[in-house]
């Protein structure tokens, strides 16, 4: 039975524990969902995410989830409507940077690890949210927002993340096409691409290039969690298929 249904439903935000992540699921609570905060392998970072929503009057479980893995995704949906209510938003976030190096020099594990997180985990909770909120599911609609990067074309190659960059727009195409499949269900898709960001995983060689960006710095998450909280409301009913750019002009 859930614990506490909140009036906007629940809101599973993948990659939570920290960086863009933890900002999505803190403005979301503050939006008045329920969120699930997701994550991999950090409990204790997920946990402090969950304090601060909890401790600020929202609700927030964590959830430990390998978005590559279907069982573990339909065990978070399962959660989800369990404890928070009905899922009405999904926030594909989690993903790896994979090897920095050259194509010629990249591992194939380590290849196909990232196309795993970074391309088939993002499709495998799309396929399990469209089936929690398409009306053809019987749902009552909702939004993905997919979080992409301007890695996808920005970067020249040669920056070692190639690969990277890739996965970033094959998340773009996915977000797009899958906005024309869905849109008649009840359900929006829509990406955000931010730019250099400033988390604890940000190299200092990025921040540089980051500060070169035309209103030169970076950004916070906070403002990347901004749009997907626009995104997701009724403001941007009529928004669907969208990629939004927050990387300070690049």
């Amino acid at each position: 039975m859930a614990t506490a249904v909140q009036d906007k439903g629940t809101a599973i935000v993948t990659g939570a524990s920290r960086g863009i992540g933890a900002a999505v699921a803190r403005r979301l609570a503050g939006d008045g969902y329920g969120v699930i905060v997701n994550y991999a392998a950090n409990a204790s970072a997920a946990d402090s995410v969950v304090s601060a929503i909890t401790g600020a009057g929202g609700s927030a479980v964590a959830v430990q989830a390998d978005v590559a893995s279907e069982r573990d995704v339909a065990a978070m949906f399962d959660r989800a409507a369990q404890q928070l209510g009905p899922v009405t938003v999904l926030v594909n976030n989690a993903g790896e940077v994979g090897e920095q190096a050259r194509v010629d020099e990249q591992d194939s594990a380590a290849l196909v690890r990232l196309m795993q997180v970074n391309v088939v985990g993002p499709i495998i909770c799309a396929k399990h949210a469209v089936r929690a909120m398409s009306t053809a599911h019987g749902g009552t609609g909702g939004s993905i927002v997919t979080i992409a990067s301007v890695a996808a074309r920005a970067l020249a190659g040669g920056s070692g993340m190639v690969p990277y960059q890739a996965t970033k727009g094959a998340l773009v195409t996915f977000a797009r096409g899958l906005s024309n499949e869905v849109a008649a269900e009840g359900i929006r898709s829509n990406s955000v691409s931010p730019g250099v960001i400033d988390t604890e995983l940000t190299p200092p060689d990025l921040r540089a290039v980051g500060r070169q960006a035309p209103l030169g710095r970076i950004g916070h998450p906070d403002e990347v969690a901004a749009s997907v909280s626009w995104l997701v409301s009724p403001e941007a009913s009529f928004v669907t298929g969208a990629d939004i750019t927050v990387s300070g002009g690049r």
